[in-house]
């Protein structure tokens, strides 16, 4: 491997590792723009794309299993420019697709890429920041990861906007993005310890009794907060096509990235608030963003889906925080890799069999009864998440009266 050119935890070393890992994640979402073309072209039903959306959360939860801990065993570096590999496959793919087949392979490949950089680049940001900027590494990390699935969307609508080939331009422009991260992972030091031995296996999940009463209703909040993601990554442009007469490419990028950009700003706001209600703040948040991107479907209103993206982006991005930070600080040290994959897992299954029940459901209705009965069973999933949580700290609070008395 290149020898690196930058000392270890450098300013430079650790953009550069964020700038990568938010252009490895822009490919994850880049499709979104781009389904109701592969409608037109293929034929294809509601179902079928969120299908195709969905073989994306296989790759993801296949690499977080079985590659999950590769990186301290071979390196982050070589681990991050294999998932870097596996995105330009992913892009190749796309550019090849002729139907169904070769579009669920790069999907599928999408997935590994991102299951790869979830837990990699995560690591390496932190390991890479400069001491200043330690305490913010954490929320540089989680930052690149949604900003990076916000710009995909914004990047494809504006692309099959404004230039023809609808459905390859985007992967092009994609592909080369990709090879420049690469080239500029090649020239970040590596942070990982190498053992002389190597030995590679299966990341294990499990859940020590000590973390469950934490993990439940973080776990389901970070559900709910991540169906929302599915929906508006998969479905929401159908929505915004046939109930709010929008078919320009660049309005539907744009809200899709509004999600993912109040996500990151939920992140930050979660660090003003009392650690104690941070989770609940954001199960609030979900409830009523979904409420608002409810009362768009009757009231036709462009207003109302936009106030709700916005706040139920910030409600996930506090509620996903909260609920990781939540769950490390209670699980043991030497587990505490297992319980974080655990929580991942969780997540990326929110963001695949809901997302298929919801195309079936919008093949079999249609689009506005769909996003009616996706509103009303997220929001009493949420409500079941925020009682969990009120019991758990009235649990927490009578436990700590009687070691006090």
């Amino acid at each position: 491997m290149k020898a690196a050119s930058v000392t270890p935890q450098s300013p430079i070393a650790f953009l550069a590792v964020a700038l990568a890992f938010a252009i490895n994640m822009m490919g994850t979402t880049l499709p979104t723009a781009i389904y109701r073309y592969y409608q037109l072209q293929y034929g294809f039903t509601p179902t079928i794309i969120t299908v195709i959306y969905a073989s994306y959360a296989i790759g993801v939860l296949s690499a977080l299993l079985l590659v999950g801990n590769w990186s301290d065993q071979l390196g982050r570096r070589r681990m991050l420019l294999a998932g870097l590999f596996a995105s330009a496959a992913s892009a190749l793919m796309f550019l090849l697709s002729d139907g169904l087949a070769l579009l669920m392979l790069g999907r599928l490949l999408s997935g590994i890429s991102a299951g790869i950089f979830t837990g990699t680049a995560t690591v390496a940001v932190i390991e890479l920041a400069p001491p200043a900027w330690r305490g913010k590494a954490m929320l540089a990390a989680t930052a690149s990861n949604m900003l990076g699935l916000g710009c995909g969307p914004l990047l494809s609508g504006i692309l099959v906007e404004l230039f023809p080939w609808p459905t390859r331009l985007p992967y092009a422009a994609h592909l080369a993005l990709v090879g420049v991260a690469a080239l500029v992972v090649l020239g970040v030091p590596e942070t990982a310890t190498i053992p002389a031995r190597v030995k590679l296996g299966i990341q294990k999940i499990s859940l020590p009794a000590e973390v469950r009463r934490a993990f439940i209703p973080a776990a389901l909040a970070g559900f709910a907060g991540f169906v929302v993601v599915g929906f508006f990554a998969a479905v929401a442009p159908q929505l915004i096509r046939v109930v709010l007469g929008f078919h320009s490419g660049i309005v539907t990028g744009a809200i899709v990235f509004l999600l993912f950009a109040c996500s990151a700003l939920g992140q930050i706001v979660q660090t003003v608030i009392a650690a104690r209600w941070r989770q609940a703040a954001g199960c609030v948040g979900l409830v009523v963003g979904l409420i608002c991107v409810g009362l768009c479907v009757p009231e036709r209103s462009l207003g109302a889906l936009l106030l709700g993206t916005a706040l139920a982006g910030i409600g996930q991005g506090i509620s996903f925080r909260a609920g990781l930070g939540e769950i490390a600080s209670a699980a043991p040290a030497h587990r505490r890799a297992e319980v974080t994959s655990s929580f991942f897992v969780v997540l990326y299954v929110a963001i695949s069999l809901p997302v298929i029940g919801l195309g079936i459901a919008v093949q079999l209705a249609d689009i506005q009864r769909a996003t009616l009965l996706f509103v009303g069973l997220t929001i009493v999933l949420v409500l079941i998440a925020l009682l969990l949580l009120m019991r758990e700290q009235a649990d927490t609070g009578q436990d700590a009266q009687a070691i006090g008395d």
